[in-house]
């Protein structure tokens, strides 16, 4: 017959049945902390208003994806007109990108004419290409037309519409600079195609300016510190299948098995267990100094897609990543020379592990009851990185006039 597995604190029952006054506990004790209590419903009350808001006001899609003229955020399918795998903003008017770039201008980027669009733009080299405004109105087009035409319509515009077109008023605007996709913004190359320009100015287009302030004015706006957050809160919604099986599944899994093989491997678990931190810790920070480009030619780039391999983009990102790599490097130094200096009391651990391998042998429970919290604690944290995301994305957008 097995004893307790340790003393008991508080009142005990005597042997002959009667119970000890002595004892620590003289009654029986209640939770009368009301304060927190009207704290927590308080809390829980907050949480479930400020998620409603975030539901109903927000759209995760703004964080990825930027808006046209009319409000609609690109690849929104529900959008009018319907924007499915539209992905891209592109800023129709070179000009007015120009003008937003000066130092002196009223003039913001974000009021600048702007559509969504499959693939960025590129000048064709040997005649004038043009991309069109949604096929609305007197264009008699569906939106698959349209994009199979290369969003140009011009041959079918009337004289009065092919007038206000070379005055850069819509609703043709022509391709005069080539762009790539930074971060889903079509980005203009601040070299203008001659071709091109030739056949503009032959048309009797009005002057376009060509300095490398259009290229900088959607740099310095796409690289802001705010549009970087955002970037970053949607790589945490657009990971979600990552954070629930690496950050969820896999961990609740491992961690069974080691609790198991600690039962028959008790010996080699600190060893085991230390050995492939360190082995974690190192891989970590290597694919770090992969993404900095540090070792090989792997670098993150803030252009998305096939490009000119000349054409270079900075992006804050990579700066952030290099200091992670810093600090990683840091952390895996620390770690492997604490390792060599706790050799000692990994030895000491082992034969606490020896208890702990019998505890588990006579309680199984202890193996599956962790589950049950650990499943609702997921589901809370599931319910509130959905809630923040929107939430982060939330207000409304008004249309300038």
């Amino acid at each position: 017959m097995r004893g307790p597995l340790g003393p008991v604190i508080g009142r005990y029952p005597s042997s002959d049945g009667s119970t000890q006054m002595g004892g620590i506990i003289r009654h029986n004790r209640k939770c009368r902390d009301v304060a927190f209590l009207v704290f927590f419903i308080a809390f829980w009350v907050a949480m479930v208003v400020n998620s409603s808001f975030g539901f109903n006001q927000g759209n995760p899609l703004r964080l990825t994806f930027g808006l046209d003229y009319k409000g609609n955020v690109c690849g929104d399918k529900h959008a009018n007109p319907g924007l499915r795998e539209l992905e891209l903003r592109y800023w129709l008017n070179p000009n007015q990108v120009y003008q937003s770039g000066l130092k002196d201008s009223q003039f913001n980027l974000a009021n600048a004419r702007s559509i969504c669009l499959l693939d960025c733009p590129t000048p064709s080299d040997d005649s004038l290409s043009w991309v069109c405004d949604y096929p609305e109105g007197e264009i008699r087009l569906s939106m698959d037309d349209w994009i199979d035409r290369n969003y140009d319509y011009f041959e079918f515009l009337t004289p009065e519409m092919r007038n206000t077109s070379l005055q850069l008023q819509g609703p043709c605007y022509p391709v005069i600079f080539p762009s790539v996709n930074v971060y889903w913004s079509c980005q203009f190359i601040a070299r203008a195609s001659n071709m091109s320009l030739r056949h503009w100015q032959q048309m009797g287009g009005v002057k376009i300016n060509e300095d490398i302030v259009i290229d900088k004015s959607i740099h310095r706006s796409i690289n802001a510190r705010s549009s970087v957050l955002k970037r970053y809160m949607a790589d945490i919604g657009k990971s979600w299948p990552v954070l629930i099986v690496c950050g969820g599944l896999l961990p609740l899994f491992l961690s069974v098995i080691w609790l198991l093989l600690i039962r028959h491997f008790v010996a080699a678990m600190p060893w085991i267990t230390v050995a492939l931190f360190n082995v974690l810790i190192i891989s970590v920070t290597m694919f770090y100094y992969l993404k900095a480009g540090w070792i090989g030619n792997d670098a993150i780039s803030p252009i998305i897609g096939e490009h000119d391999p000349y054409t270079h983009v900075y992006g804050r990102e990579l700066n952030h990543i290099r200091a992670v790599a810093v600090l990683m490097t840091s952390i895996m130094v620390v770690s492997i020379l604490a390792s060599l200096a706790i050799v000692s009391r990994i030895l000491m651990a082992t034969s606490v592990l020896k208890v702990a391998a019998k505890v588990i042998g006579e309680v199984q429970a202890l193996i599956i009851f962790p589950v049950i919290p650990y499943a609702i604690l997921a589901v809370f944290y599931m319910f509130w990185l959905s809630a923040t995301l929107h939430l982060f994305s939330s207000g409304q957008v008004i249309q300038n006039n």
